[in-house]
């Protein structure tokens, strides 16, 4: 790749647009001044000129066509889940020895002491910051800076090890899920890693692009990331742990509530592709949309009036995106009323159209765009971009044409990409799982206080739109003691903190499984299952449900089970 290339890569006078080979691969044609990146045999990144990111660029082309914007999820969480329990059966001390644990997020203090062996070396064999710029560019992916366990380990030994490895977490996210993975136990603070005997690759993503932050106006100074640079993430842990030949559970800490909530974007798909690899297992967080008022559904049948919903925008909201699914047969419309009363009445059905619509007594002006069938989940997309909105009470009604019930979705953006004061007033807090959570195959893990075995608050609630069944589990998610900068600790709540517990328990499984010998092949969803048919479960509720998916992980009854069942399997223990 030329140093032009690589500049399209980093810059903001390039926009990064999705080519689908199976739905638009003469993107190219249409922009001749962009430049191709392969992703894989699917999906690749078309490097345009920012200006050719306008207000009407979904109504000419696609809204899949532009990369979803994603934002941070968040001794006693062991004992919960039965790790220090398994961990007392003699000669069953499963730590993740010899197994690779894969970190997306926002990088790692890799100084800290729980990272390092008992010998002084690093955890980590690679570390790729995105963020980065250098020559030292991984193989095939172009931009960034890779550093080896090698390099890290001389850094360690350096009175300023930043001087050699300048790699940072400024934010903390990072370092907290990587070492609740797989950190080394601190007892003084009472602090164990699930599996503190594996190793780490680490991929430190960079900031999105302003260019889509404006289109899809997300507030400045907010931790925000490009889908497909989460996607080259993966594709980077994938082929290093296959370069090692050692087995890697993954954790992807992020969430968006962009999109479909069907597992169907381009993020989504590329880990369900992946998680049926052997020995590459991907756990995902559920999200913390549950209980932020930013869901509304509802139905409608050819005899109703039109349906009213109504939104609260705070005095501080600059600005935000709001997303319509509506199910087909069935065609909907909109039509809006702001505080004021100005009244916009339904807007244009058509194929695909871009309308700008502006009020005569107020700032506000909003950007609409219609697709009848958005490209990727088949169901009709009414995308709104309200700028300088007025605060109050907006109200609005929905239209639906057709002889069938019809059922609808809208969405608004996730918590740090909108004000806390802009939200709906008749929320729905289910199917608020966020992307790529609602991918059919990874492990999709919500949170639950093992005080009293009740859910997270904040957690986000099942099943997708189209109904399948996540969150699948339930992991510690709450006042769990988790690392810090400094070398510090915390205690932390969310479900990106349970999705990486079960990450580090996917880790010694894999140690049982295929460095021991006991099933060399499991992948994503043979783990899952073993995860399933061991977890907790109450007897007053019924199971799978929307907040807790098939119960309360237990890897220790995960073994119990095996015993009991198939009683030949201990034996080889």
């Amino acid at each position: 790749m030329t140093l032009e290339e690589h500049y399209k890569i980093i810059s903001n006078d390039y926009a990064d647009l999705f080519i689908e080979y199976n739905r638009n691969p003469k993107l190219l044609e249409i922009f001749p001044n962009s430049t191709p990146h392969l992703i894989n045999t699917r999906f690749a990144i078309a490097y345009v000129p920012s200006n050719q990111l306008n207000s009407t660029f979904i109504s000419q082309f696609s809204y899949s066509a532009i990369p979803n914007l994603y934002g941070l999820t968040s001794q006693e969480s062991l004992e919960a889940s039965g790790v220090r329990k398994l961990r007392r059966i003699p000669g069953f001390n499963l730590l993740g020895k010899d197994v690779l644990v894969g970190i997306i997020d926002t990088g790692i203090d890799y100084k800290n002491p729980i990272f390092l062996h008992p010998d002084g070396s690093s955890k980590i064999q690679y570390l790729w910051d995105q963020a980065l710029d250098s020559n030292n560019v991984p193989e095939r992916f172009f931009y960034g800076t890779e550093f080896t366990k090698n390099q890290i380990d001389q850094a360690l030994t350096n009175n300023d090890p930043l001087s050699l490895v300048p790699s940072t977490d400024e934010n903390g996210h990072g370092t907290m899920l990587a070492g609740i993975m797989a950190g080394s136990e601190d007892v003084k603070n009472n602090f164990y890693g699930v599996a503190p005997e594996a190793d780490l690759i680490v991929v430190k993503l960079k900031q999105a692009k302003q260019n889509l932050k404006d289109f899809y106006i997300i507030p400045p100074d907010n931790p925000c990331y490009q889908e497909n640079d989460i996607m080259w993430g993966i594709e980077y842990i994938l082929q290093r742990a296959e370069e090692l030949k050692r087995p890697c559970a993954v954790c992807i800490g992020l969430g968006s509530s962009q999109g479909g909530h069907d597992g169907r974007g381009a993020l989504s798909n590329l880990l369900s592709i992946y998680s049926g690899v052997p020995g590459f297992i991907i756990c995902l967080p559920a999200g913390n949309e549950g209980d932020k008022k930013r869901h509304y559904s509802n139905f409608i049948t050819p005899s109703d009036a039109p349906k009213a919903f109504e939104l609260n925008i705070g005095e501080q909201e600059l600005g935000f995106s709001m997303e319509f699914w509506g199910n087909p047969p069935n065609i909907y419309s909109i039509d809006i009323s702001s505080p004021t009363g100005e009244f916009i009445p339904s807007i244009t059905k058509s194929l695909k159209s871009h309308q700008l619509v502006s009020f005569l007594f107020e700032k506000t002006l909003i950007d609409v765009d219609y697709q009848l069938i958005e490209s990727r989940t088949s169901a009709e997309l009414i995308l709104l971009r309200f700028h300088n909105p007025t605060p109050g009470i907006w109200r609005f009604h929905i239209y639906s044409k057709g002889n069938t019930m019809g059922a609808y979705n809208i969405w608004l953006p996730m918590n740090g990409f909108i004000s806390k004061d802009t939200y709906f007033l008749q929320p729905d807090p289910y199917t608020t799982i966020t992307s790529p959570g609602d991918g059919t195959a990874p492990i999709t893990v919500t949170a639950y206080n093992p005080d009293n075995d009740s859910l997270f608050l904040g957690a986000s609630k099942g099943y997708t739109r189209d109904g399948i069944i996540k969150p699948e589990l339930a992991a510690p998610g709450v006042n769990i003691v988790t690392p810090t900068l400094g070398n510090g600790f915390i205690y932390s709540s969310g479900t990106g903190i349970a999705a990486a517990h079960v990450a580090g328990i996917s880790a010694i499984m894999l140690e049982w499984g295929i460095i021991r010998g006991f099933y060399p092949d499991m992948d994503t969803e043979v783990i899952k299952k073993y995860l399933i048919r061991g977890a907790k479960r109450s007897n007053t509720q019924q199971y799978p449900n929307k907040d807790l998916g098939y119960g309360i992980v237990d890897i220790y009854n995960v073994f119990n089970v095996l015993r009991t069942d198939f009683p030949s399997v201990p034996n080889q223990y």
